[in-house]
């Protein structure tokens, strides 16, 4: 059974204090926060018989046969691979779960992630179980980007946002979860996981650091010509793509930034510390990102010369990983490729 985390510590008191519960929840918020966890601890609550001190009991019929994964009163809707859609078959399977009698004699509780994950029909045949749920259910719903549900998805349940946590909790609670890690290591990777500390252990135990500072090695090389970009990506064939288009996008913010405003302090992450050498930037010129791994090139005279344009060595490796790297400058959010809540 999943414990919530310390940063839900007065989100759990508010949800689980309720003396009447909402028939559906809407809890949403950045990917890699948790949110999962929360879910399935309220689902052992309202499915538990004896709770005790606003907790599941773990000792009743209901909380081991949900342990076991057997729970008759349990529902979780998830797609069936990931990435894919919520198809309208599944909801439909789902709607029949609802309007049946609760075996053992609770309530029902339903699970659903990502909700964005439904498709037109899928979320359509929801709505009626939303407005109108047979008997006492409650159906758990988790968004990590609610702006793309229905309107009317999202009016039928209680919204319950669950924030980031701070980043002193964030880097406190890694510092536990990874010991062997330095805390320059644990900042760099909370920055790369836009602050959401379950994201920086999933990034840490694929080798993202190892992976950028690849991926930085690489453009300083390219631009000194040291490589070509085939063979550059050839070498970078086993860094997700979705990676490479979110270090290019923050890296060309940040210059842009620096050209802009011509203050390093400017294109600092909040929160970090001093910036480091760009890859192929001369002069040491540092963009004030510890973390990003790239620095600003010279500030340009005057604002009104500020015309950035991808040099000739992004533009060769644009060619080869097919995509110009300088585009997408809104910058893909960095949870958006990471799952799980």
């Amino acid at each position: 059974m999943a414990d919530v985390y310390p940063w839900q510590a007065t989100l759990w008191q508010q949800l689980a204090g309720r003396t009447q519960h909402a028939h559906a929840y809407l809890l949403h918020g950045p990917a890699g926060i948790g949110k999962r966890a929360l879910a399935e601890r309220l689902m052992a609550l309202l499915l538990c018989k004896s709770p005790v001190d606003l907790q599941p009991c773990g000792q009743c019929k209901s909380c081991h046969l949900l342990a076991a994964g057997s729970h008759p009163d349990n529902y979780v809707l998830e797609p069936e691979e990931d990435g894919k859609a919520i198809k309208v078959d599944q909801v439909r399977a789902l709607v029949n779960f609802v309007v049946q009698t609760a075996q053992l004699g609770g309530r029902k509780v339903i699970l659903l992630e990502p909700t964005e994950a439904m498709n037109l029909n899928a979320a359509n045949a929801l709505l009626k179980s939303l407005e109108e749920p047979s008997g006492d259910t409650v159906l758990l719903l988790i968004s990590h980007q609610p702006s793309r549900l229905l309107p009317t998805i999202r009016s039928r349940c209680v919204q319950q946002a669950c924030p980031l946590p701070s980043e002193a909790m964030s880097l406190q609670w890694l510092s536990a979860a990874l010991p062997d890690c330095s805390e320059q290591d644990i900042r760099e990777l909370l920055y790369l996981a836009a602050g959401s500390p379950l994201a920086a252990t999933r990034l840490h135990a694929q080798g993202v650091r190892e992976q950028r500072a690849l991926v930085v090695d690489g453009v300083k090389k390219l631009h000194k010509q040291q490589v070509s970009a085939s063979q550059l990506a050839e070498g970078w064939k086993d860094v997700p793509l979705p990676l490479l288009f979110d270090w290019f996008c923050d890296w060309a913010q940040l210059i842009l930034r620096y050209q802009l405003t011509q203050d390093e302090r400017g294109a600092r992450p909040h929160g970090h510390g001093q910036g480091r050498a760009v890859p192929g930037a001369e002069g040491g010129a540092t963009e004030g990102a510890e973390y990003s791994g790239m620095a600003a090139p010279a500030a340009p005279e005057s604002a009104g010369q500020c015309q950035p344009q991808p040099c000739a060595a992004s533009r060769s490796l644009a060619g080869a990983v097919g995509k110009p790297a300088w585009t997408g400058l809104e910058s893909t959010p960095r949870h958006d490729f990471r799952n799980h809540a």
